[in-house]
């Protein structure tokens, strides 16, 4: 009987050696270190995989016990089922809101703070398109400026609300994280009827979104090329090819580290580039045509400066992860507040200062209106910033498709694009090749900076910027609105509906005329 005893005490100590040994060897493992053994590897991937299934919105058991099999013996420490909102058992060495797999994936995460969070949102709605605002002033005079100002309010509620739905309420009255990203919001809104259709709505919004953002690099790479050496034999589609030539590579991209330092230096020059711009129209103050500031509007291209202004405040794609990596998300309000704030004014500044430099004859691309001695050192900086944006929005619609054509498990259209050893296999690079010849195409046949940036404003961007998210909050949370709320999201998407329809069919007519217009010549 001692011996039995022994055994026993002896099996479970060696149970729980052999847990302790995965959570450490995790930990190393998300730092850069060698799993210890191949079965303590197979473990933390088995970790890996429930924690994604997890942020796709289920709940599962993260750990068997070992020993429950014998006598019905109570499941050993850390053998917990996790819930996603924090209220199931937790071993001791977790905190409230933490499983097993949180920890682990967790400890080795470096989270950013306020401030970082605020740059990442000032990057994505401070960009290279602000240079097709001036364009924007120049069809809606005084209107458009409002538009500026009414785009930064709407899109930071928007913001707000968003994140608002990834919390409810538990049976302790705690406001806990639910939901991890738009497309779980989404899901969640079409439960229990359409489980999924909520998510693949905003997948094909967010691909559209990226890839038209891919060919608005190519276009405008073009564009600058061709206008800052205007004397050579070469036109703008030609430098649109030899530009997407140099992006071939990116079909080759594993990882965004270098590019992302790259882009970091790039997005600096930008704001040194704007500021260089309003230094030249300040230089031209006493000429600035202010009669030709008016209040009233171009009907027929209006609309499209309400989707070129809307889609140069899109942000909301990537706010869930942003305010989920945050150090204190408590200050992810502060936060949006500063930073639509701080674009607001900047945006406004620099729009209406260089349309009163050059009224009338204000481009789609305002850098084309500087002086040839200037112009070609600052489009090259452009250029430069442009070409390696690209592959940041690239990779990440490469990623949505390759999870739900390749490696969306049954619901796979083809098989996985990645062999065992990690390489993509040929028809993975194929579709990464394809989408980069894509944009060339049609960067080739729609060279159209303006109408290309109103027409995905006003289809998707006004789509995730305004319609979803106040439809979302009234759907999930309508309940505990106060009547303002109510009347606030209403009032949004109604708005938003009537700017996105009016955008997108003005936009559109706009394009055929000038495909037309390209296919006479």
């Amino acid at each position: 009987m001692a011996t039995l005893i022994r055994s026993k005490i002896s099996n479970v100590a060696t149970s729980v050696s052999n847990k302790s040994q995965a959570k450490v060897s995790g930990v190393f493992a998300r730092l850069g270190f060698q799993a210890a053994t191949d079965e303590e590897a197979v473990g933390f991937v088995h970790c890996d995989d429930l924690d994604y299934e997890h942020r796709q919105g289920l709940q599962m058991d993260i750990l068997k016990s070992e020993g429950s099999g014998e006598g019905g013996e109570p499941p050993l420490e850390g053998d917990i089922h996790y819930q996603r909102d924090g209220t199931g058992a937790l071993p001791p060495s977790a905190s409230k809101d933490e499983g097993v797999c949180s920890e682990l994936s967790g400890q080795g995460k470096p989270r950013i703070t306020a401030w970082e969070a605020g740059w990442n949102v000032t990057n994505a709605i401070q960009g290279m398109f602000v240079l097709g605002l001036p364009y924007a002033i120049l069809h809606g005079g005084y209107l458009g400026l409002f538009l500026i100002i009414f785009a930064a309010v709407v899109c930071c509620y928007t913001g707000k609300i968003l994140i608002a739905c990834l919390y409810e309420e538990n049976e302790d009255g705690e406001i806990v994280r639910v939901r991890d990203s738009y497309v779980d919001i989404a899901n969640a809104c079409c439960t229990p009827r359409f489980p999924t259709i909520g998510g693949r709505i905003v997948n094909v919004a967010q691909i559209i979104e990226l890839v038209m953002t891919c060919i608005l690099y190519v276009v405008v790479s073009g564009n600058l090329m061709y206008n800052s050496f205007p004397n050579l034999p070469v036109s703008q589609k030609s430098w649109s090819i030899i530009a997407t030539a140099a992006l071939l590579p990116c079909a080759f991209l594993k990882n965004l580290k270098a590019v992302s330092k790259f882009s970091l230096l790039c997005t600096l020059a930008h704001f040194v580039i704007n500021i260089l711009v309003i230094a030249y129209c300040l230089s031209r103050a006493r000429d600035w045509a202010w009669d030709k500031v008016k209040f009233y509007i171009d009907v027929k291209k209006f609309p499209i400066s309400i989707g070129i202004i809307v889609f140069s405040y899109t942000s909301q794609i990537f706010l869930p992860s942003l305010e989920g990596n945050m150090q204190n998300p408590k200050e992810f309000h502060c936060m949006m507040n500063w930073t639509h704030i701080a674009a607001c004014i900047l945006k406004g500044l620099f729009a209406l200062v260089a349309y009163l430099t050059w009224a009338d004859e204000t481009k789609e691309v305002i850098t084309d209106n500087l002086p040839s001695t200037i112009r070609a050192v600052v489009n090259i900086f452009l250029v430069a910033k442009a070409l390696l944006s690209y592959p940041l929005p690239f990779f990440a619609a490469v990623e949505v498709l390759e999870r739900s054509l390749f490696q969306d498990g049954s619901r796979a259209f083809f098989p996985n694009c990645y062999g065992g050893d990690g390489r993509l296999k040929w028809w993975g690079l194929t579709l990464r090749c394809t989408l980069v010849v894509f944009t060339l195409l049609m960067a080739i046949y729609v060279p159209h900076f303006a109408l290309l940036m109103g027409l995905t404003g006003s289809l998707t961007g006004a789509g995730l910027c305004f319609l979803l998210p106040s439809l979302f909050h009234l759907k999930l949370l309508w309940r505990k609105l106060l009547w303002h709320h109510v009347f606030f999201d209403v009032a949004i998407f109604v708005i938003g509906g009537i700017c996105s329809v009016s955008g997108f069919i003005h936009s559109l007519e706009g394009l055929i005329e000038a495909y037309g217009t390209n296919s006479e010549e």
